[in-house]
């Protein structure tokens, strides 16, 4: 195919990776270990037809590249890349397909799904053993030269500390598809994110970050093509420098650096969830997108001794081999890439176990990619969290992290679940879990704020399904409710689905409230799901990755009664927390009277008013319990170095059935104490303003009560 326009072509450098313009012409570098060959195919503006098909004339260590000067921002391109096809070896290439570049910083739209986008004939009854000369130029995403310049107008970004964070776990289209106040070409986008009235909403809260969920281009899967569904929550990449092209209204990256902006004016800090432990194309039977056809060898984990079979780490087909350097490189590339050019301030990395893999495949904590994140000037000071898992073997690492990680704790979330539907875990647990799970952080110098605490996710029950359903209803994704988990630890109250009898409305919205409640008052890094504070519902779907729909957006109207007394318990709890730094405090308590005061940092205690003893950490049938936080004990300094001293609080916690008195501590651990909050009692009827060491509080079932000691 002749397509030469007589286009100058330099040998340019190997360096950067991708499309790179300089002010007179662009530079293309591809790196590719076994290519024998590297075309740059570029398109008209329409991005339909290939104008010019160049090979890159130079190939230096690995890196194919080349230099044509004049060629501008806003053209379009591709590459095809030569290679054996030789799937039992491990190879893939097949020039018929265009492929995109792992560092394209734009996308034209959206990836259909096309039988040509397969490198080998999906009819052939060979599987992927056949080869497809079918060209699938047209039905692929054309990648966009880039012009990366941006005036950031002063941008500065939030400066929170780990301790004082309040995490909101986010979806570019669920957070906008049903605002009232943004305009219908700006919601489901980057653009419509950053309206006003969101960005009060999340002030209001008291979010110090909020994290979105994969903003990078991602593909439907063919099981949901063929049902009509549609990948929603977006864990399903195929490259990792650019935004989604369907989150920008404008069709130009500059819109999320406008986002981030904004959230920064609001003093919001933005952090990005990474999938780099696998990608769209899947296992050997999957498409060929872009990492499979350039270097399927280097760019994937292979099976030992089957290279044509992929480790499946991940769950999705195949894994990404963080163990090469030149894989390591693009990680680490991209990551820098969103913290410098776009701004954001930290990550969030699904399956984070996958990353960390050696060239044998175990889990290392001391490997390429945790120690390049150590160790990198930039990198290092941003927030970094783990999702600690995947489902290789050994991939459960909770805790395992290096410092200067935090990871997302599964633990705590199982463990609060359990206490308030009043399976008593067993007290011992549960106070482990409200102190920051020092059981399973405290080592190697690691702090509280390596514990992300939360009860719900974009995975799983909404936190009023939670209360709402004991089982999963998950009819609407086509799998006849066999797909997400069985393992809820949820209670319905009585009633399964909505229901209008008060008794139970009364006791879901306690519930709530006790979840949230205790997510504010533990100590370590609190995480709420977007919508939770508004009574999002998906209806007991459990697993709504496939639901572009209302069942995933926000409803944001909040007719209910109870969601509008919910969404102010939540923001006050909020307020509680922020004013008060013996909440979120950033190193663990040490269970002890500190040099400065007899008191100890925390004492638990019993219904009795006693500290707790030996005995009362093994009862199997626990379920209320209290304990006193002296704010005003130990050596706590703010940056600035002044003493930050707080008051004494007192917190009460009955997962029972039943109502029982709960008498305060003695004398030695303060004077009055004064009721802040009472999950049972919102309007604080029948109860006093002043409660005296050793009187009886009357704490009824299933409910939460935090007292401040009272200042004269």
């Amino acid at each position: 195919m002749d397509l030469s326009l007589d286009r100058k072509v330099w040998p340019g450098r190997p360096y950067p990776l991708g499309a790179t313009w300089d002010g007179r012409g662009t530079n293309f570098a591809l790196f590719s270990e076994h290519a024998e060959k590297v075309e740059l195919c570029l398109f008209d503006a329409a991005g339909r037809r290939e104008v010019d098909r160049i090979a890159l004339p130079e190939h230096t260590e690995q890196v194919w590249h080349g230099y044509l000067p004049d060629l501008l921002p806003g053209t379009q391109y591709g590459y095809r890349v030569y290679g054996p096809y030789d799937p039992d070896a491990g190879h893939r290439f097949n020039p018929n397909k265009l492929l995109v570049d792992p560092y394209a910083k734009g996308l034209t739209g959206p990836l259909p799904w096309k039988k040509s986008n397969f490198a080998y004939r999906l009819d052939s009854g060979r599987e992927d053993l056949s080869f497809d000369r079918r060209d699938n130029a047209r039905h692929m995403p054309k990648c966009v030269v880039a012009d990366t310049s941006f005036n950031w107008g002063g941008d500065r970004l939030p400066d929170v500390p780990w301790q004082d964070s309040l995490i909101y776990e986010a979806h570019v289209v669920g957070m906008t598809a049903r605002h009232p106040s943004v305009a219908e070409d700006r919601r489901g986008t980057f653009a419509g994110l950053a309206h006003p009235d969101i960005l009060d909403h999340l002030v209001k809260l008291g979010v110090t970050a909020i994290e979105l969920l994969p903003i990078h281009p991602f593909a439907d899967e063919t099981h949901l093509q063929t049902r009509g569904l549609q990948n929603y929550w977006g864990y399903n990449p195929y490259t990792f420098f650019s935004p989604e092209p369907r989150y920008l209204a404008t069709g130009h990256p500059n819109e999320f650096r406008t986002m981030v902006r904004h959230f920064h004016e609001a003093g919001i800090q933005v952090l990005l969830d990474m999938v780099f432990n696998h990608t769209a194309e899947g296992n050997h039977l999957g498409p060929t997108i872009s990492f499979k056809g350039i270097d399927n060898k280097s760019y994937y984990r292979l099976m030992p001794g089957d290279p044509r079979q992929y480790v499946n780490d991940s769950g999705c087909g195949n894994t990404l081999n963080t163990a090469h350097p030149r894989v390591l490189q693009m990680v680490m590339d991209s990551l820098r890439y969103w913290v410098q050019e776009m701004h954001v301030d930290g990550f969030r990395f699904d399956l984070g176990s996958a990353l960390a893999r050696d060239t044998a495949g175990g889990y290392d904590p001391q490997g390429a990619f945790l120690s390049a994140v150590r160790q990198d000037p930039v990198l290092s000071r941003v927030k970094m969290i783990s999702e600690p898992w995947d489902i290789g073997p050994g991939g459960y690492q909770l805790g395992n992290f290096p410092p200067g990680w935090s990871e997302w704790n599964d633990r705590y979330r199982d463990t609060v679940r359990t206490f308030w539907i009043g399976q008593a875990p067993g007290v011992a647990e549960m106070a482990s879990r409200l102190t920051g799970s020092s059981d399973i952080f405290n080592r190697g110098g690691r702090k509280p704020r390596a514990s992300v605490n939360f009860i719900t996710a974009h995975d799983g029950f909404t936190l009023k399904d939670l209360v709402s359903y004991d089982r999963k209803h998950n009819e609407a994704n086509g799998e006849d409710n066999r797909d997400g988990t069985d393992n809820n630890i949820s209670w319905n109250c009585g009633v399964e689905g909505p229901s209008n009898d008060p008794k139970v409305r009364q006791i879901r919205l306690r519930q709530r409230k006790n979840l949230i409640a205790t997510l504010f008052l533990s100590q370590g890094l609190p995480m709420l799901t977007a919508g939770d504070e508004l009574g999002r519902t998906q209806h007991g779907n459990n697993n709504a990755y496939c639901q572009n729909n209302e069942t995933s957006w926000i409803d944001w109207s909040v007719t209910d009664e109870d969601d509008r007394e919910f969404l102010g318990f939540v923001q006050e709890m909020s307020r509680l927390r922020r004013r008060h730094p013996v909440f979120r405090r950033p190193r663990f308590f040490a269970g002890a009277p500190t040099e400065d005061s007899a008191i100890k940092d925390i004492t638990w205690l019993s219904p009795d008013g006693r500290e707790f003893r030996e005995e009362d950490w093994r009862l199997p049938y626990a379920r209320c319990f209290g304990f006193h936080l002296g704010g005003d004990t130990g050596e706590y300094f703010t940056r600035g170095g002044d003493r930050q001293v707080d008051n004494r609080f007192v917190v009460m916690l009955n997962a029972h059935h039943e109502r029982l008195p709960f008498h305060l501590p003695p004398r030695d651990l303060g004077e009055p104490w004064t009721p802040m909050f009472d999950t049972a009692r919102p309007d604080m009827a029948g109860i006093k303003e002043t409660y005296w060491p050793g009187e009886a509080y009357d704490l009824i079932d299933r409910s939460l009560v935090i007292l401040i000691r009272h200042e004269n």
